[in-house]
């Protein structure tokens, strides 16, 4: 049952979110953009290394993962006020396995 959810959870948010399959998903608090998409894999905003032009200080041809969340958040109506909330740290031992399992349990 465990595997069938993990695949189903891949293959959806994977190519519509950049799900990189943490088990902890917060993509309703950063504005559907999947925070684990950023080189240092940062939950609770930017590094500060951000540049002017919005991009990563790490990979300059992408955009900063908390630039995205943060426009996306501002139109949403639903959630909106979630991206100010602080994150509990990443648990490791979670990845490869269902944000969906994992949040009913």
């Amino acid at each position: 049952m465990n595997l069938l959810f993990v695949k189903f959870e891949w293959a959806t948010k994977k190519p519509m979110f950049g799900c990189q399959m943490c088990g902890q998903c917060i993509l309703h608090e950063t504005g559907m953009s999947c925070p684990m998409g950023c080189p240092k894999e940062i939950r609770n905003g930017p590094c500060g290394g951000v540049r002017t032009d919005g991009t990563c200080e790490l990979d300059p041809k992408m955009t900063c993962v908390w630039v995205t969340a943060w426009e996306n958040t501002n139109k949403m109506r639903v959630f909106s006020q979630k991206i100010d909330l602080i994150q509990k740290p990443l648990d490791r031992r979670l990845k490869g396995t269902s944000a969906w399992i994992n949040q009913s349990r």
